[in-house]
Parts: structure tokens; C-alpha cells; sequence
């Protein structure tokens, strides 16, 4: 029997997903009626393989298997456990203790010469000669008449080489399973969202060429990915105006998601942005400050787009014979058709929007937002994803479903890389608690990667909107530590705008959707510093680089949030403590969790804060904190272990 394989998800039906250079660590029960020896083998085969190859397990005790395999190609990989009664381990086993009991075991040795032979015939040339050699010399002891001539039976060689050529009757095997290998990228990356229109001269419309002018300052401040709003030209029929009035005024730019003009569609950029060619430039900049771009997919048109025309049966009619645009009542998105994705012409749209994506793979593009996937068929992303992984297994696609939580793991479990949560909105410690305790300890960790944004140009929370510098600087922290990957509106997080539209709303005042916005520092500063010293720290410790070893720590103070991550291979652990008052000075008592550390309460540790640089020595599992809102509301600490050398040298390493 093989039975509870993991990792797994959706009952096996989902792919689970890891990174380049990983290892795959693979558990089953694998048992059988009997008192019988049984073996198992993790076999595991990349789609560009030819054939299988086989790692054996190893037994962890009570029926319980466990292998590994490095994962060194991107792209689809299948698995499977097969399990088998081991005829040799079981013949050798009872040999052993035949012969501890004294007994005549001549014929048992006739018998593993049969075993050895057969193993023989199926073997390659080579091994199979020397397993012949073998089963001659148990046939020559088992007619031998000394007692003691076993014919090296019980040599450890011979069980090697019988582990794996030895004959398998009857092998069992777990259903294949699924695994889709992708970019670091895809699990460790930091977002810096930014629209290009506003980066020029005050009332100037920018460019891209404005873009590509401020890399330098993106890559100092340590992040990954830079993210643009679509760069397609703008619908002018039902322009929206300056804060989302329903009436533009002359000069008003509009929304960048009302896609499609007399310009060109979703394979077209904006004239004031620039050309296509500056899209490939900026592409190949990011790539030389070791940023990758991101665009937008907004599967959408204004009722401009060229598609209204050409297509019009991509799009749902009113009996009128009028196009249905874009509602969530009570809002109304005039300036935006929605696409009919079940209409009679589905297959062509559907391969339509492969070739937007494919179009922008081609100049440079690997990384994409998608906008709103939960209002489209869950069919179409499986698709549509699944055509792009097989051509290019590197492309990101990060879902942008603030929806309900089961259909946001749907879109996780159907291909798309990572997922935006509901951080935005988890402000107490319970809350932050229980939320990262299901996304990284339970099976939703093996398909759904979470992405923490603490605003978006769609979202200022209340939080923010009452929030002080401090309010910022903790939700940078534990955005950017909490997960391995993050992101933020850049400019208006960066400069901790907090004006909102109207009380009750998180819309920005005089957002950036609809206008542009000459971004300057305020009487707060700016959050650059900050953010260069939190990225930094992400980059130097492969610890922050993952999600899995999070682990919470108990405090006495629920305005104190302590947890850790840890990263074995590299022996490196980070523990953070953050104040959830951005007003009041909180202090309490820690008390670690010294297990989840893998340090020894009895001898002391070093802390080393990453964001100030102040060290630190604590003592057995119960330390004391304060943090102070107006310095810095986060304490990023390297652990570093009290060791004693050979030479009774004592140092923190």
C-alpha cells in the first residue's frame, strides 16, 4: 500500500508549486500485509525528460518514507511513490536471525542464489555479470559443508546493489502528482508600483524615457520588480475626470484602465508614453539594475478599442443593441466594456488575448499583474496560463482578486504565480496571527503564494488614513518580512499620502488614476531610507526569502508582534518584533520559542538589529523589548549563536 503522499494538494488534483533550486521532499506511508520487508522509490520525471528517474526512499520509522530530489529545471514535473515487497531485504533479514539462532541455513542460501540470479537477468550488462559472481558463490556455500561459509551473504555491497536491480512482483504506485517548478522570482520578489504620467515636469505628461531615468533610484532602494499601470492609449468616449467624475474636463487623461483608442488596442502604448520601442529599452534598463518590469493585463476595452468594431461579438449586448459596459453597483465604470468570455466567438477571443500576452513576452516582458482575474472564467486563466508556462516557464502572473477567499486560491491552484491578500485589512495581532498561520502552515502554502501590499492605488485603508509615519513604517515591516514577497504603490506609500477621497472611502484624494500628480516629499519625509534598509535585509538573509519556517512567539503584549523565520541550509534566523502602536511606547516579555530558534536556552544569543544596527545579547527563552514609535517601531534581528571552539575560543557565529 502507498498511502498519504505529500506534499499534495487538492487531493492530488492541484500542482504544487516550488522554486528553481529547491529541494522536493517527498513523504508516504508505504506498507504491506505481512511480515515482509518492503522498499519504496520517489520517481520523478520533468515534461522535457525522455524517461523516469528513481531516488529510494528512505524509512523514517512506523511505516513512514521519506526522499528528496533537487529541482534544477523550471517548468512541469511529475511524481509518483512506488512501493514493493522486497524479496531480498526479507530473505536477508530472516538470514540474520537464522543464523544468530544457531540454525542450518544451507537451503536459505540455494534460495538467495535464485534471487540473485533473477535479479541478474533483468540488470545491465555490467552489474549483471557481477551479480552472477554472487549467486555462484551462495549456490557454492549452500553446498558447502562448512557451517560457517555464507557465501557473503550478509555483505552490505550486495544488499546495495540488490536495492536496486532485485526483482519487484507486484509494485504498487500512489496516482501521479503534479509540480510546477518556477523563478525565484516567484516566491521571493519586492514590487515598486509607479505610474509613468506623472513623472514629468509639473503638468507635463511623462514617459517612459522618464521611467528608465529613475531605475538607479528603485534598484538603491533594493526592489525587484517595477510595476506599471497599463501603457495602452486611453479611451476618450466617457472619460472619466479628475477624482473619478463621471463628466472629463479638456486635458483630463483618464483612466489608464479604459484600454483601447483610435491609437490601437491592447498591443499598443499610449503616444504620450512613448512606443514600443521604449518598451523593450525599459525592459532591457530594468533588467541592467537587476529589475525585471511588470506590466499590467487588464482584459477590458473602452468603448474606443479597435475590438468594439472588429469584434463586436467579444462583448455583451443590451436588447437595445447597445454594449454593456463595466458596473459593481452602485459604482458604474462607463468608460469600460467588459469582454464576453462565453460569447459564440470564445475561442477566437480566448486566443486573441494569448496573443496580448505572447506580444509582450516577445519585447521583454516576463512579469505581469493581472487585473481582476476573478471576473473572468476560471477556465480561461487555466488555459491560458498553462499555453504560457509550456513556452515559457519564467513568466509571473500575480493575481489581483480581492474576492472571496476560496475563489482566490482557485486562481492560485489554476496557475497564477502569486496572490494578493487581504494584509491590507489584517491590523490586530490575532488577526495578522491566524491569517499567516493558514497561508504558511497549512496545504493552501503548497499552491498559493501571498503577496502583502499594504496600499494599492485602489486601496488606502483606514489605517493608513488616521495612521502616523509610524503607521507606515510597521506596515512596511511586516509586509516585508511577514512574506517573501511584497510590494507597495511606490510614490504615494513612499511619501506616506493618506488623503482620502471622502470619509469612509480608501480612494485617494486626487488619485493617480485619473490625474497626474507632481509626488514631493511632505512635512513626514520620506520612507526611502527605511525601505533600503528592510530590502537589504531580505536580500542578505535567505531566512526573509521564504515562508515556510514562519514561526509566532508569545508575548505579554498584544501591541507587540514577535515572530521568526529561519532558513537550515544556510543556517541563518531572523526574528522580528514590531510595535502595533504607532503612538505609544509598548514593551513586554518575549518568551521564545527555542525550539523553533534551534538554540539552546542555556547559553546566551547575540542580536543584531538589521534596521539600526544596535546589538543585543539575550538569555534563556524569557527577554524583555521596548520599542518606541518615534524612533523605529520594528526590530529586525539577526540571531547569532554563542559557540565555544576546540580551543575554548567563545564567539557569536
Amino acid at each position: 500500500m502507498v498511502e498519504s503522499v505529500r506534499p499534495s494538494a487538492g487531493c492530488g488534483r492541484v500542482p504544487v508549486k516550488r522554486v528553481a533550486g529547491d529541494r522536493l521532499e517527498v513523504t508516504a506511508d508505504v506498507f504491506a500485509d505481512g511480515h515482509d520487508r518492503v522498499a519504496a522509490a520517489l520517481r520523478v520525471k520533468h515534461e522535457g525528460w525522455g524517461r523516469w528517474r528513481e531516488v529510494p526512499m528512505e524509512p523514517l520509522g512506523n511505516d513512514r518514507w521519506a526522499a528528496r530530489v533537487e529541482l534544477d529545471a523550471l517548468g512541469r514535473w511529475r511524481y509518483v511513490v512506488r512501493g514493493w515487497v522486497d524479496r531480498f531485504a526479507t530473505w536477508r533479514d530472516e538470514l540474520e536471525r537464522r543464523v544468530a539462532g544457531g540454525q542450518d541455513v544451507k537451503v536459505e542460501l540455494l534460495v538467495g542464489a535464485q534471487l540473485v540470479d533473477e535479479a541478474a537477468a533483468n540488470a545491465p550488462q555490467a552489474v549483471a555479470q557481477r551479480l552472477r559472481v554472487r549467486a555462484e558463490r551462495l549456490l557454492s556455500a549452500g553446498r558447502s559443508t562448512d557451517p560457517a561459509d555464507l557465501g557473503g551473504a550478509l555483505d552490505e555491497e550486495l544488499a546495495s546493489v540488490m536495492a536496486i536491480h532485485g526483482v519487484r512482483p507486484h509494485p504498487c504506485e500512489s496516482p501521479e502528482l503534479e509540480l510546477w517548478v518556477e523563478p525565484l522570482l516567484a516566491r521571493f520578489s519586492a514590487w515598486y508600483e509607479l505610474f509613468p504620467r506623472s513623472l514629468g515636469a509639473p503638468d507635463e505628461h511623462g514617459t517612459l524615457r522618464d521611467v528608465e531615468a529613475e531605475l538607479p533610484r528603485i534598484a538603491e532602494m533594493g526592489f525587484d520588480i517595477l510595476y506599471l499601470p497599463p501603457v495602452h492609449p486611453i479611451g476618450r468616449t466617457a472619460r472619466k475626470g479628475r477624482n473619478n467624475t463621471e463628466a472629463a474636463e479638456p486635458g483630463d487623461v483618464g483612466s489608464p484602465w479604459a484600454i483601447g483608442a483610435a491609437e490601437g488596442g491592447h498591443q499598443a502604448v499610449l503616444p504620450e508614453l512613448g512606443t514600443l520601442d521604449d518598451v523593450s529599452c525599459l525592459a532591457s534598463a530594468c533588467r541592467e539594475h537587476g529589475i525585471e518590469l511588470a506590466l499590467d493585463l487588464a482584459f477590458q476595452c473602452s468603448p474606443d478599442h479597435p475590438w468594439v468594431t472588429e469584434h463586436p461579438t467579444w462583448f455583451r449586448h443590451r436588447p437595445d443593441g447597445s454594449i454593456r459596459y463595466a458596473e459593481n453597483p452602485p459604482k458604474r465604470y462607463q468608460d469600460i466594456y467588459p469582454l464576453d468570455f462565453e460569447s459564440e466567438d470564445w475561442d477566437e477571443l480566448w486566443n486573441g488575448l494569448l496573443g496580448v500576452v505572447r506580444f509582450w513576452i516577445e519585447r521583454g516582458v516576463t512579469v505581469f499583474r493581472v487585473d481582476n482575474p476573478h471576473t473572468k472564467p476560471f477556465a480561461f486563466w487555466e488555459w491560458m496560463i498553462g499555453e504560457i508556462k509550456r513556452e515559457r516557464p519564467d513568466v509571473v502572473f500575480l493575481s489581483e482578486a480581492f474576492t472571496r477567499p476560496r475563489v482566490m486560491e482557485r486562481l492560485a491552484k489554476i496557475g497564477f504565480t502569486q496572490s494578493y491578500t487581504y494584509f491590507a485589512w489584517r491590523t490586530a495581532k490575532w488577526e495578522l496571527i491566524q491569517y499567516l498561520t493558514e497561508l504558511t502552515q497549512t496545504e493552501v502554502a503548497e499552491y498559493m503564494r501571498p503577496s502583502f501590499w499594504p496600499n494599492t492605488p485602489d486601496i488606502l485603508t483606514e489605517q493608513l488614513q488616521i495612521g502616523t509615519r509610524a503607521t507606515f513604517a510597521a506596515r512596511l515591516v511586516l509586509a516585508a518580512t511577514m512574506t517573501a514577497s511584497y510590494g507597495i504603490y511606490g510614490p504615494a506609500f513612499e511619501l506616506m499620502e493618506r488623503r482620502p477621497l471622502r470619509a469612509g472611502s480608501e480612494e485617494y484624494l486626487d488619485s493617480e488614476k485619473y490625474q497626474l500628480r507632481d509626488w514631493a516629499a511632505g512635512p513626514d519625509g520620506t520612507l526611502a531610507p527605511l525601505i533600503t534598509s528592510v530590502n537589504r535585509a531580505r536580500r542578505d538573509h535567505p531566512a526573509l526569502q521564504r515562508n515556510d519556517t514562519l514561526r509566532f512567539h508569545s508575548v505579554d503584549n498584544d501591541m507587540l508582534i514577535a515572530y521568526s523565520k529561519s532558513d537550515p541550509d544556510a543556517g541563518d534566523t531572523v526574528l522580528v518584533v514590531v510595535n502595533l502602536d504607532p503612538n505609544y511606547t509598548q514593551s513586554g516579555w518575549i518568551d521564545l520559542d527555542v525550539d523553533a530558534l534551534g538554540i539552546d536556552p542555556s547559553s546566551p544569543i547575540q542580536l543584531v538589529d538589521l534596521l539600526g544596527g544596535d546589538t543585543y545579547i539575550w538569555s534563556g527563552a524569557r527577554n524583555y523589548v521596548e520599542l518606541r514609535p518615534s524612533d523605529c517601531p520594528a526590530h529586525v534581528f539577526h540571531l547569532r549563536r554563542y559557540l565555544r571552539t576546540e580551543h575554548d575560543f567563545e564567539y557569536f557565529a
